[in-house]
């Protein structure tokens, strides 16, 4: 998932001091068949015999705690997830139990759970007893902790309903929809959002299995992120009953469900796509190498374990590009482009299948683990689907936006290290994205493709369905990649590039000739402000974007408008290519591009577009804030929370 980490959740993470150690005293607990690494404790070990459920561990060690959750882990954690809850789209209201399964030692007499907003009427133990509880002082980043006096209980069920306004869901109007006629409802969970609909320990390390049963007004289907448990059951109120099952323990950011009028399209034996009706037919000729990209992360980093790779294309204000759902990807319409060449997104979202899902940054001050291997894995399944052109292309593109936050915040800003002390602000989504891709680039050349692919494999292998952290992979490397080669350890600079801000000295760059045409064709249109329309249609998606990024700073309107008419720029269908546009023409005051962009602010919630676009007229001062304003004024109720989070926050810096 493209995700933009904002300063108050970043600011929540343990700072590094070593690994940790086994808790003694939960000894007993190691079940049959573990191989608990010295930094995980026996609370939970992996991995299990098959006759019982997949557990997987708690990293004990400081730099793998996370303080984005109110939960005790070592003491008393949540194994398990039973949700039985139903949809109430008229009250906009989510409501029902959880039932949790709690492994802690025999003197434990507490759980710790999380909660932002939860509203619970009881807690109660297997037998229906009453378990006292209190619901601590409330946090405005952490939400409040739910402390659960469970005596012997290793069992209790949550009676509640979410909180209200709850920010992982939104809800959408049927007119907010494509198909006009039905309400629609989706979650959003990462990065802390799910407590505000979930009672559970809701962090990255605190992996557990669950299942759900939900109901929902006829006609509207539920999907959710694990396996469908078969066709819905009729119950009482001209309403249908959903079930679903993940037998694989997951961090529970990752517990997603979608409900509204959507229909299915199967693309492969086990890939498919769900969508609004009138939307099925381009979703899922866009998505048509869905399948084979499966084949190709298989037969590079081994076997996808998650049984079904299905997605469901969300109406345009889900606020990211993809979520990486298991089973079921979530996606944003924006991403459809006619042409498949914004396929990039899906093959990042199912790399996440290996690294993000399979494997987990123990806290979000590592999420680099998660979205720089992904970003890594993405290019190698777009070099095998399209070509290693397209992916040198595309890791170009990626490589400059290092070099303009860089150039940006100076190389030594402590914020663009890969792993982030607890009181180090990131640089951004472009550190924990794109230089953690170049980090794996660079090692994969230093090392040689074979030895480091085989390398990431036993990776996902031996770390499967556990969480991770920076030291972890840092010595995981030492001990498997380098495997005693001083030379190489010395060219490889793993701790350098991990721990330390910039870019090391033997970084790999992208390749000069990768965009040698279009480079020469801005070099041109500098000179003489000409546009070539012949050189724009034959160009692929990279290469008009990376003209776009090199047109000069300050353009008049005349350049602009012939610009504009050369290349359809306003009119164009890739929304990636509109967005590059509007954001040259706004900061250039253009004023035919304002209505331009105000109807791609009013139909597009993506995050990625909205916040940038407000800022750029934020920073126009009086010509630009107006219409910033009055635009946002319109469009607020359409956003996510998240989205109108960053919008809110640009309003304001730029104030």
């Amino acid at each position: 998932m493209r995700l933009a980490l904002t300063a108050p959740l970043l600011n929540r993470v343990s700072n590094p001091v070593s690994r940790g150690v086994l808790v003694p005293a939960l000894a007993s607990l190691a079940l049959t068949g573990c191989a608990a690494s010295q930094s995980a404790s026996p609370l939970a070990s992996s991995p299990l015999a098959s006759s019982r459920p997949l557990v997987s561990p708690i990293l004990t060690s400081p730099e793998a705690r996370d303080t984005s959750t109110n939960a005790r882990p070592e003491e008393a954690r949540v194994t398990h997830v039973a949700l039985d809850l139903a949809l109430d789209f008229e009250a906009k209201d989510v409501f029902g139990t959880a039932t949790l399964d709690i492994m802690a030692d025999d003197d434990a007499d507490t759980v710790v759970l999380d909660s932002d907003g939860l509203r619970i009427s009881a807690i109660t133990d297997p037998q229906g007893n009453a378990l006292p509880y209190t619901v601590g002082p409330h946090d405005e980043e952490l939400g409040e902790p739910i402390t659960v006096e469970m005596a012997d209980a290793r069992r209790i069920t949550v009676t509640y309903r979410a909180a209200p306004d709850a920010a992982a869901l939104q809800w959408l109007a049927p007119e907010q929809t494509a198909g006009g006629e039905h309400p629609y409802l989706f979650s959003q969970g990462q990065a802390i959002l799910n407590r505000t609909w979930i009672p559970t320990q809701d962090s990255p390390g605190i992996r557990q299995t669950w299942e759900a049963r939900i109901t929902a007004p006829r006609p509207l289907t539920v999907v959710m992120s694990g396996l469908s448990g078969g066709e819905p059951v009729e119950v009482d109120d001209d309403r249908r009953a959903f079930t679903f099952t993940m037998d694989k323990p997951v961090p529970p950011y990752l517990i997603a469900l979608a409900a509204g009028d959507i229909a299915f399209r199967e693309l492969g034996p086990r890939t498919g796509v769900w969508t609004e009706p009138v939307m099925l037919d381009r979703a899922a000729a866009e998505l048509a190498d869905t399948e084979a990209m499966v084949a190709a992360a298989e037969k590079l980093y081994g076997d996808y374990r998650w049984g079904r790779y299905d997605m469901i294309v969300l109406p345009p204000s889900f606020p990211y590009g993809g979520m990486e759902n298991p089973v079921m990807t979530f996606l944003t319409p924006t991403f459809i482009a006619g042409d498949r060449s914004l396929t990039g997104l899906v093959a990042h979202e199912l790399a996440h299948s290996w690294s993000g899902n399979l494997v987990t940054n123990s806290n979000w001050r590592d999420s680099w683990l998660n979205e720089g291997v992904t970003s890594y894995f993405e290019g190698r399944i777009t070099e095998e689907i399209y070509g290693e052109q397209r992916a040198r292309q595309e890791e170009a593109l990626s490589f400059a936006t290092v070099e303009d936050v860089l150039a940006e915040v100076g190389a030594d800003d402590p914020g663009t290290a890969l792993h982030q002390p607890d009181e180090v602000e990131s640089a951004g989504s472009e550190i924990v994205y794109d230089k953690g891709a170049a980090f794996l680039r660079t090692v994969e050349q230093i090392a040689g493709r074979e030895r480091f692919d085989a390398w990431l494999r036993q990776w996902f292998d031996n770390h499967a369905f556990q969480p991770a952290t920076s030291q972890m992979i840092l010595a995981d490397m030492q001990e498997n990649l380098v495997a005693g080669d001083e030379e190489l350890g010395r060219r490889l600079m793993l701790r350098e590039w991990i721990f330390e801000p910039g870019l090391p000295a033997n970084v790999k760059r992208p390749d000069p000739q990768a965009f040698a045409g279009v480079d020469s064709a801005a070099a041109r249109y500098a000179a003489t402000r000409q546009p070539d329309a012949a050189a724009w249609q034959g160009w692929n998606s990279a290469e008009r974007l990376r003209f776009l990024s090199k047109l000069p700073e300050e353009m008049s309107a005349a350049q602009l408008a012939a610009l504009d008419s050369a290349f359809g720029l306003s009119g164009s269908g890739n929304n990636e290519v509109l967005f590059a546009w509007l954001r040259t023409a706004l900061s250039n005051r253009y004023e035919p591009a304002v209505p331009v962009a105000e109807a791609f602010l009013a139909r597009v919630g993506r995050m990625k577009f909205v916040a940038p676009l407000f800022g750029v007229l934020m920073e126009e001062g009086e010509w630009g804030q107006p219409i910033a304003r009055r635009i946002y004024g319109k469009t607020y109720p359409s956003y996510h929370a998240v989205t109108r989070g960053a919008v809110d926050r640009a309003m304001k810096t730029a104030d």
